[in-house]
Parts: structure tokens; C-alpha cells; sequence
């Protein structure tokens, strides 16, 4: 099912464990569809890295371009159970990438040589069309993590990736972006009304308090839902949630892998900035460096 134009767009959240093997995850994301498609979902939110992961690092071994299997594979489900889908994968690095999934651009990624990766996430509307293509841009460079040792960084001022579903406006980010406000901000300056954050999110000391603060902030700061869907498994916290855009956790799971369902109100998101009007009486726009510089 597809949302209408008005009333609450359900979401299915869907806290996969991801391994190495690309085909076992597909049996995990199809199960993740039937799931969505079985409660009347409009959207499907899977974790970073949903294609393959390994907790050591992902790059150029895990990557496939956009007319690969996963992507595609996505857009078959999508178009069969009419649940629109935002999901991580990782593509070929190519210094011809764009941020439109237009031929051109799938035709790029597939470049051979490549030594490092993208760290990317798709967004595919309900009748299986690629509507937007986001590639990370912040690295999660951190914590004795180096991605850029793997990966190459997305590029700053691309457009920024959302896609309508139902009444709302849904604004991608990725993982470590979430550290980062001026990410969720020029989201939102883009029309997002709720902001998707697929993550991979690294275990450690505090990490998962982390998550979880940052998510609220953002939520709170920018009077807009929050929908941070993490994978669970080994090195990674799971605990996915949904923030309202007072800031109060509507949903939350706990490490284990699961699916959880709820429903996002547009009018109850209205109701909250029409209350708090602080995205109209913010002073300051989100400009990225690479636009200061010219």
C-alpha cells in the first residue's frame, strides 16, 4: 500500500542483523517486506550496510552499483507489495558519481580498479523507482574507527536526498551524520518533515546513550520526527527509535533484532511547530564549506 495524501504514514522499523553474505541478507530484508506489507506499511526503514556488513569495516569488497542486485531487488518488492523503502547499501567509488539515480550515474558506478567505496543509501518510492540516491558525507573517522580508509566521502553540497510518502517529507541521513546538526538542518530546510537516519552504530562506552541524546537533540531542535534505525548484532548497539518532534521516544528497541510498526501524524507534527515556531525564528542558514570557498 501506498500513503494517501493526508492522514498518518505507517513505518515499519526494521532492526536486521546484516552479515557478509549478500544473499542471506536479501532473505532477511524480504522477510522485513512481507512484514511491512502484512501491517499495512507505506514506508520500510532498513539499517546502514543492510546489503553486507562486517563489523571490522565495509568497502570496495561489499560494493555493488545501483543496477545490482540489492538495489534491484529492492525495487522489484517495492513495486509487488507497494512499500516504499529507505535502505543502506555500498557502491563502487567513482569520481564521476552523481546524487540523481539517472542511467547515467548507474552506468559510473561501475568503474573498475576501484580501491575504496560509498557509503550510500537508497530511497525507493512504493512503484519501485529510485528516487534519490544519498552518499554519506561525514565519515565515521572516530572512536578508532577510520571509514575513509575504506570509503570516500559523499559529497557536501549534493542536493539533499528526501522522498515524499503519504503526507510527509522524509530526509535521509546517515549513522555518524547524526553528530553533525547542520546535516538534519539543511534536511529539513529541504522540506523534511521527519529524518531518517540508517545506522550501523558502533558499541562502545557510551555510545548508545549517545545515540539515543543525539537523536532527541536533533528531533527537538529542528521540530521534527526522528526516525533512527540501527542494526543489531555483534559491534553494533541496535536500539532503534522514534523520536517525536517534541523529543519524547515514542518507540525504542532494545539490541536484539526486530521489526517494529507505528504511525507518523502529520497533524500532530503540525500542531508541534505551529507550538514552537523556532524553525521560523532561527537567524542562521546551513551553508555547506565546499559553496563557502567559491
Amino acid at each position: 500500500m501506498t500513503g494517501s495524501s493526508r492522514g498518518p504514514v505507517r513505518v515499519t522499523i526494521a532492526q536486521v542483523e546484516v552479515s557478509n553474505d549478500h544473499a542471506a541478507n536479501l532473505l532477511v530484508v524480504r522477510s522485513a517486506f512481507a512484514e511491512a506489507q502484512r501491517l499495512g506499511a507505506d514506508l520500510l526503514v532498513l539499517p546502514e550496510y543492510a546489503s553486507g556488513f562486517d563489523p571490522r569495516g565495509v568497502g570496495i569488497e561489499h560494493a555493488e552499483p545501483l543496477d545490482g542486485p540489492f538495489v534491484t531487488t529492492l525495487q522489484r518488492w517495492a513495486a509487488e507489495t507497494g512499500v516504499a523503502v529507505i535502505a543502506g547499501t555500498t557502491l563502487p567509488a567513482t569520481p564521476a558519481a552523481t546524487d540523481t539515480p539517472a542511467a547515467t550515474a548507474t552506468s559510473a558506478e561501475r568503474v573498475t580498479g576501484a580501491t575504496r567505496a560509498v557509503n550510500a543509501v537508497v530511497a525507493i518510492d512504493g512503484g519501485g523507482h529510485v528516487v534519490g540516491v544519498y552518499r554519506k558525507v561525514h565519515l565515521y573517522d572516530a572512536f578508532g574507527h577510520r571509514e575513509s580508509d575504506r570509503l570516500v566521502p559523499g559529497p557536501a553540497d549534493a542536493a539533499p536526498t528526501t522522498m515524499t510518502v503519504g503526507g510527509l517529507t522524509f530526509g535521509v541521513m546517515t549513522c555518524y551524520d547524526l553528530r553533525f546538526p547542520e546535516s538534519a538542518r539543511r534536511l529539513v530546510d529541504a522540506g523534511a518533515d521527519v529524518l531518517v537516519v540508517p545506522a550501523a552504530w558502533a558499541a562502545g562506552d557510551l555510545k548508545a546513550d549517545h545515540w539515543r541524546t543525539l537523536a532527541r537533540a536533533r528531533a527537538i531542535e529542528n521540530t521534527s520526527v526522528v526516525l533512527a534505525v540501527g542494526q543489531a548484532g555483534k559491534g553494533v548497539t541496535g536500539r532503534s527509535l522514534l523520536v517525536g518532534p517534541d523529543g519524547q521516544v515514542g518507540l525504542e528497541l532494545d539490541e536484539r533484532a526486530g521489526l517494529r510498526t507505528a504511525d507518523v501524524d502529520p497533524d500532530a507534527l503540525g500542531a508541534v511547530r505551529a507550538a514552537n515556531p523556532s524553525l521560523a525564528n532561527r537567524r542562521y542558514a546551513v551553508v555547506p564549506l565546499e559553496q563557502q570557498e567559491r
